[in-house]
């Protein structure tokens, strides 16, 4: 084939007009441009996607505000925090609870009361029948911490001095000592029973001379013996003679088993309290003894 002829097949395509645009790719695709430089269809469909996309996220976070607030106003959120500051429920119990006006020893005043110590945990209650009176009833009371009510445990008849009470004993006088006094020693003629805490002096010496105020034998009465803190010295067997007040106001007074009789002034209570009180007393507890007449 010639030159001339290839050049001929060409010359066949259809030319274009003068003043006329050949359609782009993006016309051909998307629609006709328009003569103000616009295109149908396309280019308006994507301009409106942005809007359409803010519009929804305005739309969800005000769903999202509105459920936030319907589900937790502040004013709910708030009384929570009120109510999460409240005491626990048990404190609050406690509180609510009435508390005994008499700390569970209606049998002592008020004044007595004042002076057991704050950090006693165990305390022996002497109750006296009368103020010259020599019958007397001890119970063992325990609490379970510092400035709770006590609870009585046990109780026991129990002996005293054969002319009753005094607040201001003087040797001799046959009376036991009013009062609140700390129990910090013991002893005895027999070992001490098991689970005594207390410092225990067994000793040969614990035996009682002589006979008691009524006549009657005193045997056995020191078998076991608790040390009240009346005009003594601590800390040591409750045979030291020490008076750190005076040989006047007397001293050795202790609780001790019971002689079917009146005391010269200790406080005497059966064989097997004397066991129970030595197995249940602990230094730890501060106990004490608290004794005189009722009402005192």
């Amino acid at each position: 084939m010639s030159k001339h002829a290839r050049a001929g097949s060409r010359a066949t395509r259809p030319s274009r007009t003068p003043g006329t645009t050949r359609p782009s790719r993006r016309s051909r695709a998307g629609g006709t441009r328009r003569a103000d430089g616009g295109s149908r269809g396309s280019r308006g469909s994507r301009g409106s996607r942005p809007l359409a996309f803010a519009a929804a996220l305005g739309l969800l976070g005000f769903g999202a505000g509105w459920v936030y607030l319907a589900h937790d106003p502040p004013a709910n959120a708030a009384a929570r925090v009120a109510a999460d500051a409240r005491p626990p429920a048990q404190e609050r119990a406690a509180r609510a609870a009435e508390r005994d006006p008499l700390q569970g020893l209606p049998e002592v005043s008020e004044q007595t009361r004042a002076k057991i110590p704050a950090d006693a945990r165990q305390l022996i209650l002497v109750t006296g029948k009368a103020k010259d009176s020599s019958e007397s009833t001890a119970a063992l009371y325990t609490r379970p911490a510092a400035g709770a009510d006590w609870a009585k445990s046990d109780s026991w008849p129990a002996r005293n001095g054969a002319k009753g009470w005094s607040t201001e004993r003087t040797y001799g006088d046959l009376t036991s000592p009013e009062g609140v006094f700390a129990l910090t020693d013991a002893g005895g003629l027999l070992a001490k029973p098991p689970g005594t805490k207390f410092p225990y002096d067994q000793d040969r010496s614990f035996v009682a001379t002589g006979r008691g105020v009524n006549g009657e034998s005193l045997r056995g009465s020191f078998d076991y013996v608790v040390a009240i803190d009346f005009n003594r010295k601590t800390g040591v067997s409750p045979l030291d003679p020490t008076k750190p007040e005076g040989e006047e106001k007397g001293g050795n007074i202790w609780l001790h088993v019971d002689h079917d009789g009146p005391s010269q002034g200790c406080v005497g209570i059966p064989k097997a309290a004397m066991q129970k009180v030595l197995e249940t007393l602990d230094p730890a507890a501060k106990p004490v003894i608290v004794m005189g007449p009722k009402g005192f």
